[in-house]
């Protein structure tokens, strides 16, 4: 059967069980998880080895996104067509509980590692801050290789780390090289490459469900850190120049703009797919509506498409930067 990607790609979750998870997946997102307080990640957009998303309806339903990105590329990224997966990653985290303080390699030291990934520049949205809870985001100033080992020998790593209580709407921009983690209390939007390599620096020294220290790679971790780079601060939004529109993060990975209001806004038409995230509200794009906690896939060959808002909506708009 032939037929042309110019549709809204809806997709399965896939969950993620960790024991920093929760419920809010379901309790806020909507999300249908099973019994149990652990549920941490769901994965809506993702090509990364055996982690597929598989469309859910329409001509193309069944189909994973690699077999979109490896039969239809054209359709699907546009101007990207020579990219051999889909480079980005989508997904909703519920942390309950602190996760531990970690980083993620470029793409140079992502090629090293056996087998090779890709490096993993990220970006979060706050959805939902608890009371007191917190962000850890680079480095104090003047934190040094040998400062920090020396505290992570004291069991004091903390100590080392940029915090800040994030306010609901803050958007964090993680570069590869930059140490960080998600405080207790926040529901979070997470945009990335397609890249699933963490080196972990420091868990809080907390003990897993064994009764022993998870494992930790402070070397590679070490070595990873970009230590030129100090703390890091909630981006500020920059206007497009388009009404409802503003840019949170625009780098050599991603672009990251978030919409907003009552008024229709259209995407696509530029030669590149859409990932687009609903954070608030109903929305309906191409006849296909969304409701808040869901994300669809706009491929690039369904070009120009209007989005009409049921109500105020707030929704997140990633794509690739023009070649």
């Amino acid at each position: 059967m032939s037929f042309t990607f110019d549709y809204p790609l809806r997709f399965q979750p896939l969950f993620r069980r960790y024991l920093w998870g929760g419920r809010r997946l379901a309790t806020v997102l909507g999300k249908s998880i099973g019994v149990g307080d652990d549920y941490a990640e769901s994965w809506e957009v993702v090509d990364h080895g055996q982690d597929q998303s598989v469309v859910l309806s329409g001509p193309a339903a069944g189909k994973t996104l690699r077999e979109i990105v490896s039969g239809h590329a054209v359709e699907l990224l546009g101007q990207h067509a020579d990219e051999t997966q889909f480079p980005l990653l989508f997904k909703f985290l519920d942390c309950n509980r602190a996760l531990s303080v970690q980083v993620h390699p470029n793409d140079e030291q992502g090629a090293k590692l056996v087998p090779p990934d890709l490096g993993k520049t990220e970006a979060w949205i706050v959805l939902a801050a608890d009371p007191g809870s917190k962000v850890y985001a680079g480095l104090k100033p003047d934190v040094t290789r040998e400062a920090l080992r020396s505290a992570l020998e004291a069991g004091t790593c903390d100590a080392c780390l940029h915090e800040f209580e994030p306010q609901v709407g803050d958007c964090i921009f993680i570069e590869a090289g930059t140490v960080h983690a998600l405080g207790a209390g926040l529901l979070i939007a997470e945009i990335q490459q397609a890249s699933d390599t963490t080196f972990r620096l420091f868990d809080w020294n907390r003990v897993g469900a064994d009764g022993n220290p998870r494992q930790l790679h402070v070397d590679e971790s070490l070595a990873t850190i970009d230590f030129s780079r100090g703390p890091v601060v909630p981006q500020q939004p920059i206007s497009t120049g388009r009404a409802g529109r503003q840019r949170l993060v625009d780098c050599d990975k991603f672009v990251l703009d978030r919409c907003h209001g009552n008024a229709a806004q259209t995407f696509g038409g530029d030669d590149r797919f859409h990932l687009l995230a609903i954070l608030e509200g109903a929305v309906e794009i191409a006849g296909e509506k969304f409701v808040a906690g869901e994300t669809c896939l706009l491929p690039a060959a369904a070009g120009r498409v209007e989005a009409i808002g049921d109500g105020d909506v707030v929704l997140l708009d990633a794509y690739l930067p023009d070649r």
